[in-house]
């Protein structure tokens, strides 16, 4: 063949480039919104990691001041009742980091990350219920018996967790 005819044999042989376009096209709005998806996502855990250090801290900060003024009548209670922004914080704090990805770790799936969650959730508040207890009680095995409740399931889950996880680094 001359050159002219080679060169028409090599572009019907090539066929139509609109579906190579078309794919190029799609390539390119997927790691689009694989990037808005990740940058948004990291907002969040970032937000999730702030408003959890601040529960927390919230909770210890107005449990210690309603400590110091108990002589002013301010129960155990009241001041133990607290613990519920701790838990809160906790929680928060556990998913947000979890589900946070970084440079050398993978992000958990967020089923996953909600568990682990729900295990450090059930201990924080096992050991809370328990401090209630133990200040409105007089017997010592009510305490005990309220903490056994939430920190055995939770030490279960958190061992089933630990014993199945995989691998998250990059």
């Amino acid at each position: 063949m001359d050159e002219e005819q080679a060169f028409k044999e090599a572009v019907i042989s090539m066929g139509d480039l609109s579906g190579l376009v078309d794919d190029m096209r799609k390539l390119g709005q997927d790691k689009t919104r694989q990037f808005i998806y990740s940058s948004m996502t990291a907002r969040i855990s970032t937000a999730g990691i702030i408003a959890g250090v601040l529960l927390t801290l919230f909770g210890i900060f107005t449990a210690t001041i309603l400590y110091l003024m108990k002589d002013s009548g301010i129960t155990a209670t009241a001041v133990i009742g607290n613990g519920l922004f701790v838990v809160a914080g906790g929680v928060l704090l556990t998913y947000s980091i979890l589900t946070r990805e970084t440079n050398k770790k993978y992000a958990m799936n967020k089923i996953r990350a909600g568990l682990y969650s729900l295990s450090i959730g059930l201990f924080l508040f096992g050991l809370f219920t328990s401090a209630v207890t133990y200040f409105e009680v007089a017997e010592l095995f009510v305490p005990v018996a309220s903490l056994m409740i939430f920190i055995l399931p939770a030490v279960g889950l958190f061992l089933y967790l630990s014993l199945t996880a995989r691998d998250r680094r990059k």
